[in-house]
C-alpha cells in the first residue's frame, strides 16, 4: 500500500514512485498486444504505450506519450478513477493484482516537469481563425489544447480570477495539489492560448457579442449551482453545498476554519474530499453520513481509507431528516434507513455533498436543454445552435475528470470539421 502522508491541507495524501519502484512497477506489465488497458482510456491516453516506455527506461517517451494524448495528463494521473477503467481491465488482474497504471502516469508527468520537457509544439503557420472556450475546466482546457496545436487562435473566458475549474475549486489538495493543476494550465498557455479571468459570458460580456467575434465557441462550464436537499432548516447560516465550501476551503489557500464539528452528508469522491478538507483546516470532529452502504457508495475506497486513516467517523444508512438552530446551524437530525432509527449530532457546519446542478443556460443562449437542466448535445458535441459546441459537466453531467477531457478532445475535431467547411462556403 501507498504510504500516507498526513501533514496539512495543502500537502499531498498519497506518495508518489521513486525512478526504481517505477521501473519495478512497470516491469509487472504482460505487454499485451492488444493492451486493454489503453481500450478502457476515455481520453485515449494509451497506458500500454507509456508503461511500455517506462519499463524499458525511457521516461522522456512516456512522458510524450502521455502529454501528446491528454493535455491534463498530470491532474489525471491524481483523480482518475483507474480501478474503474483502465486498471480494472489490466491483464494481470487474472494473476495477482493490477499494474498501478495511476501511479506510473503521475511518474512520467513528474519527471517530464523535472526535466522541463516541451511536448507539445506551438504550430509554426496559424489559421487565422478565431475559438472561444467559455469556462476553464478540464473540457475546455482539452478543447483548447488540441485546436491550439492545429493553428487556431482559441481564447478561453473564465469567471473566476484562476483557471482549472474544478481542478483549482472543486477538489482536495490532498489528492490534487494546485502546482499540478498550474504544470497542466502552463502546457496549455505554452501553444498560445489566451486566458481572459474574472469575465462572465452572459453578463459581462454577451454570447451574441462572442458569436461575431469568432468562428466556433466551446462551452464548458461545469456544474455549480448548490444541490441542497429540501428539509427543515437548510437556509440556516452554517450550512453549505460541496462546491461552496471546497472553493472557500481551496481559495482560502489553508486559512479557512470550517468549525470545529463538522457533518459532511454524502458517499461521493467529493465527500471525502470536504472531510479531508474539514479535517485538515482544522476541525476537531469531522463525520460522514450516507443514507446507503459503503458498498453502495459512489467513492473509491482508497478515498474511504484516506478518510478513516485522518480519524473521520463514517456513519451509514442514515439520511438528513432536519437542520436544527436559531440563528445558525447548531445540530443535525437524522433518519435511519430502517424508518425506526434516529439520530441527532451537534454541529458547527453542515456540508451536503449530494450533487451540483447546471445555472440556467438559458439565460447565456436558447440551449434545448435535458431534463437536468444540462446542454443537449450530439455525438459530435454540437448544440442546438450552429457554431456552437459543449463538453464536460455541462453537457454530460457530474462526470469524471478524464471523461471530460474526451468530450473536449471530441468536440475539438468537430469544431475543426465545422470551420473547415465553413472556410469551404
Amino acid at each position: 500500500m501507498s504510504k500516507v502522508i498526513k501533514s496539512t491541507y495543502v500537502s499531498e495524501a498519497v506518495d508518489g514512485f521513486t525512478p526504481r519502484t517505477a521501473m519495478e512497477e512497470a516491469s509487472r506489465c504482460l505487454l499485451c498486444h492488444d493492451a486493454p488497458c489503453s481500450k478502457s482510456c476515455p481520453a485515449g491516453t494509451d497506458p500500454a504505450k507509456f508503461i511500455r516506455s517506462i519499463r524499458f527506461r525511457n521516461v522522456k517517451g512516456a512522458a510524450e506519450t502521455i502529454r501528446e494524448n491528454n493535455v491534463l495528463g498530470g491532474s489525471c494521473a491524481r483523480v482518475c478513477p483507474y480501478d474503474r477503467l483502465c486498471e480494472e481491465a489490466c491483464s494481470r488482474c487474472g494473476i495477482d493484482k493490477p499494474i498501478e497504471i495511476g501511479k506510473l502516469q503521475r511518474f512520467a508527468v513528474e519527471q517530464e516537469e523535472a526535466l522541463h520537457m516541451n511536448v507539445l509544439q506551438v504550430p509554426a503557420t496559424k489559421k487565422g481563425v478565431k475559438v472561444a472556450c467559455v469556462g476553464s475546466g478540464p473540457a475546455s482546457l482539452a478543447c483548447a489544447a488540441m485546436l491550439a496545436q492545429e493553428g487556431y487562435e482559441v481564447t478561453i473566458y473564465e469567471a473566476e480570477e484562476k483557471a482549472g475549474g474544478v481542478l483549482t475549486y472543486g477538489i482536495a489538495p490532498a489528492r490534487l495539489p494546485q502546482y499540478v493543476v498550474d504544470h497542466d494550465i502552463s502546457t496549455v498557455k505554452n501553444l498560445g492560448v489566451k486566458f481572459i479571468f474574472n469575465t462572465k459570458i452572459g453578463k459581462d460580456i454577451s454570447m451574441e457579442a462572442l458569436q461575431k467575434e469568432y468562428g466556433a465557441i466551446f462551452i464548458g462550464v461545469g456544474l455549480w449551482q448548490e444541490k441542497l436537499p429540501e428539509i427543515p432548516g437548510v437556509g440556516l447560516p452554517g450550512v453549505l453545498a460541496a462546491a461552496d465550501f471546497l472553493k472557500k476551503a481551496r481559495k482560502s489557500g489553508g486559512s479557512y476554519h470550517p468549525g470545529n464539528r463538522v457533518v459532511v452528508i454524502g458517499g461521493g469522491n467529493v465527500a471525502m474530499d470536504c472531510a479531508v478538507s474539514a479535517k485538515l483546516l482544522g476541525a476537531e470532529k469531522v463525520d460522514i453520513y450516507y443514507r446507503r452502504t459503503i458498498e453502495e457508495a459512489p467513492a473509491d475506497m482508497a478515498e474511504f481509507q484516506y478518510v478513516l486513516s485522518l480519524g473521520v467517523s463514517i456513519t451509514t444508512n442514515f439520511a438528513p431528516a432536519e437542520v436544527l438552530g436559531t440563528d445558525k446551524v447548531e445540530a443535525m437530525r437524522f433518519k435511519g434507513r430502517d424508518g425506526v432509527s434516529e439520530a441527532k449530532v451537534m454541529v458547527d457546519t453542515v456540508i451536503f455533498a449530494i450533487g451540483q446542478g447546471a445555472d440556467d443556460m438559458t439565460e447565456l443562449a436558447p440551449f434545448a436543454l435535458n431534463e437536468k437542466g444540462l446542454i443537449k448535445v450530439d455525438d459530435f458535441c454540437k448544440t442546438n445552435i450552429d457554431g456552437i459546441f459543449a463538453g464536460g459537466d455541462v453537457a454530460l453531467g457530474g462526470k469524471t475528470v478524464v471523461e471530460a477531457v474526451a468530450s473536449g478532445k471530441i468536440a475539438a475535431v468537430h469544431m475543426m470539421n465545422y470551420l473547415a467547411k465553413k472556410e469551404v462556403k
